[in-house]
C-alpha cells in the first residue's frame, strides 16, 4: 500500500499517517529484493538525465524529463528512484562579487522586480561574475531577455570594466536585430555606471534600470543564472587555462538556452519557450 501511495503523496506521509516507522518501511522493502524492469529501466533514464545536467538536476527537473519522454514519474517517485540509484542534485555554491566602483552615473530603478514581462526584447538584465582560471579570475558578462529567460549575448575578460559589459551588450543587440526601446535592468556595478556604457545604451536606443544598492534580488534572473551556471556546471577547482573556460562556459550557455528545463517556462528551455509565441 505505502509503496503504491508513497510515490504520489511521498513516503514520509504515507508512514505517519498510518503509523509506521519510515526506517522500519524501507528495511521491509529492501528486503523484499524484488527488481522490476520497466523500474530499473526509469532509473537508468533518470541517472543518464542527471549526469547530462552534471549532477545539478534534482527530483522536479528529473521527474519533468521523464513525463517528457512520455512517462508517468512524479516528483516523489523520481526522489526515490534518485535515492535508489544513491544520486543526489548538487546545490548551489554561495560567491560574492564586489565591484570597485569609480563613476556613479546611477539609473532610477525602473523594472521595480517586475520579473513577468509580456514580450521578447521587452526587458534585458546583465551582470558580471567571475571564474577561477588557475590563479586568476576570468570576467563573464551576460545578457539575459527575462520573457523566456534567455542568454541573448555575453563576453569574457580578464579585466572587469565597461569594456566587457559593452562587448556582451553589443552582442545581444545585433544578435536580437537591433531592437528599439529595450530596457536594460542591472546593479550598480561600476561596469554598468560608466560613461562608456551609458552612452553604448544611447547609441542604440535602449533605457536604463538599475537595482538599489545593496539589494540583490531587485536582479534575481541574473543571480539565479550564475548560481545555475556555479553550481551545475563550473568546477569547484575551476578550470586550467582561459580558453578551456571560455569553451565550456558557452557550452553551458547553449545547453541552457537550447535543452535545459527552467521551471520559469513551465520547464520548457528558453528556446522552446519563445518558439511557442512566435
Amino acid at each position: 500500500m505505502i509503496c503504491e501511495l508513497g510515490e504520489q503523496y511521498g513516503v514520509n506521509d504515507c508512514c505517519r499517517v498510518f503509523g509506521i516507522n519510515r526506517s522500519s518501511f524501507y528495511a521491509w522493502r529492501q528486503r523484499q529484493g524484488k527488481v522490476s524492469p520497466k523500474r530499473e529501466k526509469l532509473k537508468a533514464m533518470l541517472v543518464k538525465h542527471h549526469r547530462a545536467s552534471r549532477e545539478s538536476a534534482g527530483a522536479r527537473t528529473l521527474a519533468k524529463q521523464l513525463q517528457a519522454g512520455g512517462h508517468d514519474v512524479g516528483r516523489f517517485m523520481a526522489r526515490s528512484l534518485m535515492r535508489e540509484a544513491g544520486i543526489v542534485s548538487r546545490q548551489r555554491r554561495r560567491h560574492k562579487y564586489k565591484s570597485p566602483g569609480v563613476e556613479a552615473l546611477v539609473a532610477p530603478h525602473v523594472l521595480k522586480r517586475k520579473f513577468d514581462v509580456a514580450t521578447v526584447n521587452q526587458v534585458w538584465c546583465g551582470d558580471v561574475t567571475y571564474i577561477k582560471v588557475g590563479k586568476r579570475w576570468l570576467y563573464f558578462a551576460a545578457v539575459l531577455d527575462l520573457f523566456a529567460r534567455r542568454i541573448v549575448g555575453w563576453s569574457f575578460s580578464m579585466i572587469s570594466d565597461a569594456t566587457l559589459t559593452c562587448e556582451a551588450l553589443r552582442m545581444a543587440i545585433e544578435l536580437r536585430g537591433r531592437p528599439k526601446d529595450v530596457l536594460f535592468h542591472s546593479d550598480q556595478g561600476c561596469q554598468y555606471t560608466s560613461h562608456k556604457f551609458r552612452n553604448e545604451l544611447l547609441e542604440h536606443g535602449l533605457r536604463q534600470s538599475m537595482s538599489r544598492k545593496g539589494e540583490c534580488w531587485d536582479n534575481a534572473p541574473m543571480e539565479r543564472f550564475f548560481g545555475s551556471l556555479k553550481s551545475e556546471w563550473v568546477p569547484e577547482a575551476g578550470y586550467g587555462s582561459e580558453h578551456e573556460a571560455r569553451a565550456d562556459v558557452q557550452r553551458y550557455v547553449s545547453r541552457y538556452n537550447i535543452t535545459r528545463p527552467h521551471s520559469y517556462n513551465d520547464y520548457r528551455s528558453p528556446v522552446a519557450r519563445e518558439k511557442l509565441v512566435a
